[in-house]
This record gives structure tokens, sequence and C-alpha cells, in this order.
């Protein structure tokens, strides 16, 4: 499989982005964000550690993924490989939480996260796990300054720690090929969501580290859907994740997005770009 590295001699100046004092050089991520999940690295695997709400909602997230994909490209959702021969990324990837499930649903996978211990232990598991999945500690800017390509781009619970929302969804614009597949999951800004995840998960139950969310970075539904228009995509598809504290579960909700929600949009076509390469057609 091809790695998923920038190739430096196609990446120009010019087509980096300027975070700011406390972004990373050349990405749209926080330094400080990336800082505090690489504290957290080595529980990536542990469904009882810090990152035990992606571990819960992880099944469900999955689902979704499967079942837009599916449709968007008719495949069967009973078939034991449903997306074979589509080539999918997972961006801010961390352990590989949903990297191995795609992976085992057929696709070719690759993942990319900014920490460098978070996917030294992604390769890890995955190679344990016997999968072939290819991971690279890298910014999306940075791989779609090489060209890549996927079918379908996952970005999960990443975009409320961006530094700037909308040169990060140009950058997922250029990583998706034209009629490809996005899915986002993030947390909408509500007088809910701050009682349950900053108040409820960080301070109370502290199932999160304090800190680990900014409230006032969350995205309502129609804000992101506004974020990704100009980017030439449309969104298709918009589901709630609710989760029962009694049986400890997540599910979807069409209609409560009040908390936790997914979005899938298709790319559209948009006049006077070159044809979009594969990835695996990319150098190494």
């Amino acid at each position: 499989m091809t790695a998923v590295r920038p190739d430096a001699s196609r990446t120009s100046p010019g087509a980096r982005s300027e975070a700011g004092p406390d972004g990373l050089a050349g990405s749209t991520l926080d330094r400080a964000e990336i800082d505090r999940f690489e504290r957290m690295a080595a529980e990536w695997w542990d469904p009882k550690g810090a990152h035990r709400p992606l571990h819960a909602m992880n099944p469900t997230r999955v689902r979704f993924i499967r079942d837009q994909a599916a449709h968007h490209f008719q495949r069967d959702t009973e078939s034991v490989s449903p997306l074979a021969g589509l080539s999918l990324l997972d961006v801010g990837c961390g352990g590989g939480l949903v990297c191995e499930p795609m992976a085992r649903l057929g696709a070719q996978v690759s993942g990319i996260d900014a920490g460098a211990e978070t996917i030294a232990i992604a390769e890890v598991h995955g190679g344990a796990a016997g999968l072939a999945i290819d991971y690279a500690c890298t910014t999306a800017e940075d791989l779609a300054a090489t060209g890549a390509r996927f079918d379908i781009v996952t970005a999960l619970e990443i975009v409320e720690h961006v530094a700037d929302v909308d040169r990060f969804c140009q950058a997922l614009s250029d990583l998706v090929r034209p009629g490809g597949l996005l899915v986002m999951s993030t947390l909408n800004r509500t007088a809910r969501s701050f009682a349950t995840v900053i108040v409820g998960a960080e301070y109370v139950l502290r199932w999160l580290p304090r800190g680990t969310h900014s409230w006032r970075k969350f995205l309502r539904p129609s804000e992101l859907s506004a974020a990704l228009r100009p980017h030439g995509f449309e969104p298709r598809r918009t589901a709630g994740l609710r989760f029962d504290p009694l049986h400890r579960t997540w599910s979807l909700h069409d209609r409560d997005l009040q908390i936790n929600y997914l979005l899938a949009a298709i790319r559209q076509e948009r006049p006077g770009r070159a044809p979009a390469r594969r990835f695996h057609e990319t150098a190494a």
C-alpha cells in the first residue's frame, strides 16, 4: 500500500495555511489540542480510560459510515465486505478506533493524525490485529497538497478542535474525490451540550480530562453545513447521537441533534478543477 506521506517536492509554501501563534505550522490544528491528546495517547485502546466515550459510541458511528457509504456507492450492507474497492481516509484517526472496523468492512484504509505517539499506537494495534492500514503522522493540509484523493473521508470529533474551520473544510474538500463521500461528527453548541459534555462528562463524571473541549468551538449543524457548502459539499444526512444512561449505549436519532451529531455530505463536481487523482496514483 502506498504510504500516506506528503511529497515535499510538490507542496508549495503558498498552499500552506497559517494557524496563528497557537497553531501547528502548515495546518489548522492547535498545538495545545495536539499536546492534550498526546498525553492521553496510551489510553486509546482502554475502553475504561480517557477515550471511554468514543469506545461507547463507536459501533453507532461505524454503522452510520457503513450505511451512508453503502447507500451512496450502491453497496449491500449485508455483504461481508461492503466497502471493498473503496479508499477511505480517517482524518484525526487517533489510535485507529474507526480505521480498524472500516478495514474489516473491506475498505482500503488510511489514517492520519498530528500526534506521533498516537500514530505509533495505532500502527502497533492495527498490526497486531493483522490489518493493512496505512498510518502517517501528518495533517489534512499537508496530505491534500500531495494530490491524494479518496472515495470516503471521515473526520470524527475533530472539527471542534481546529483553529480555522473554513481552512479545514477546504482541506477536506481537496481530499475527497468529486462524487465522493464525507462523514463528520461533532458536538452541537447548545445548553444541553454544555451541561452534558462540559459539566457532566468533564467535571462531574470525569469521563474526560477537564479542558478536553471548548464549548464555544462547538458547531451547530446549520453552521457546519454552511461551512462545507462553499467548498463543494452538499450535506445529505444529519443524525443525532443519543446516549442511553440506563443501558450505557448510543443510538441514532433523526430529530435529537442537541448534543452529538453526525453529518454525511457529497463532494460535488466543481467547474475549473483538474480531474482528481486517486490516492494510489500519487507519488509515494
